[in-house]
């Protein structure tokens, strides 16, 4: 490693195409279709692009199972200096994963490049809780990005998309989290003889434990303006660079609402009395009505209708 900091590009395992049970809902994945994100494809293009022009090392770093390892050969294969994974279970929530990538990032590092969201969970909060989680700059849901030559030290000038077709343009101080679209950029095609090395690397493994468990993520390395006062310039205004710790015990999800498991009709029916049956379509129903109801005697009649339905207990 340089006396300058390296450049991470943080991966995450995923499968792109999962099997989804059409009945309970339940998620089956496959890791011969199991990658990288688009998203996050482009985070580890931005990060080989700036490491050639700032001459600095760049390091390939995932958090997953052992699957994951072949991840991180990917990333070597394409030109990554080094690689690393973080052990921890597949389906970890989102701020145990910053931690745990946080923990396992090379000291000293100046810029961490991630994808905006994944394939999964699709929250996009993990750049988020990783920039907290290392006290650094955060800019998030970049469509470019290039080095700032008019800055007297290093730094990055971006664009994110806006509302109604409009661009915002940012200055980022270096240490910084930034999270990239998957359009803004195409991983290159890794050769023949990097591929079959890569399959021979070993890949180093940092081992993890809960995240209530997990000591702080150390700090990253000083820089000009770093720390809780950092913040990034837009053309707008100043918006400040260091997230907010996530509280204990909060995990961010979106809302999936459980499938309804049917019962599967007898094998003795015919095909019709069976799409009949699944359907409900002879079952008596209950009339449409039309109630005036005070707002409290509206919301007890709801709660009372989803519980007849099924949908609370």
């Amino acid at each position: 490693m340089s006396e300058e900091g390296a450049i991470a590009a943080c991966l995450k395992w995923v499968d792109q195409n999962p099997d989804v049970d059409p009945l309970t809902g339940a998620v089956h994945t496959d890791r011969r279709t199991s990658g990288a994100s688009p998203a996050d494809a482009a985070a580890l293009e931005w990060a080989l692009r700036l490491g050639a022009r700032w001459r600095r090392p760049v390091v390939a770093v995932t958090a997953g199972p052992a699957a994951a390892d072949a991840l991180v050969r990917e990333a070597l294969a394409a030109g990554a200096t080094a690689g690393l994974r973080a052990d921890l279970p597949a389906g970890a929530a989102s701020d145990e994963v910053a931690a745990a990538l946080a923990a396992a990032l090379p000291r000293p590092v100046d810029l961490v490049l991630c994808g905006v969201w994944s394939l999964d969970r699709g929250t996009g909060s993990v750049p988020a809780f990783l920039a907290a989680e290392l006290d650094a700059v955060q800019a998030l849901g970049l469509v470019t990005l290039e080095p700032d030559d008019t800055a007297t030290e290093a730094g990055l000038l971006g664009e994110r998309r806006l509302d109604a077709g409009r661009r915002e343009r940012v200055r980022v101080r270096l240490p910084a989290v930034c999270s990239v679209e998957a359009a803004s950029a195409r991983l290159r095609r890794a050769s023949f003889e990097a591929v079959v090395a890569s399959q021979e690397a070993t890949v180093p493994v940092a081992s993890v434990t809960a995240r209530r468990g997990m000591a702080p993520g150390p700090t990253l390395r000083p820089g000009p303006g770093a720390g809780p006062g950092a913040a990034v310039r837009t053309e707008s205004g100043v918006r400040t660079g260091s997230g907010v710790r996530p509280g204990s015990g909060v995990r961010v999800r979106p809302y999936r609402p459980r499938a309804k498991e049917l019962a599967a009709p007898s094998s003795t029916l015919s095909p019709r009395e069976r799409i009949l049956a699944l359907t409900g379509s002879l079952v008596d129903r209950e009339p449409p009505q039309t109630l005036v109801l005070d707002p409290p005697a509206a919301a007890d009649e709801l709660l009372a209708r989803l519980r007849h339905w099924g949908y609370l207990p």
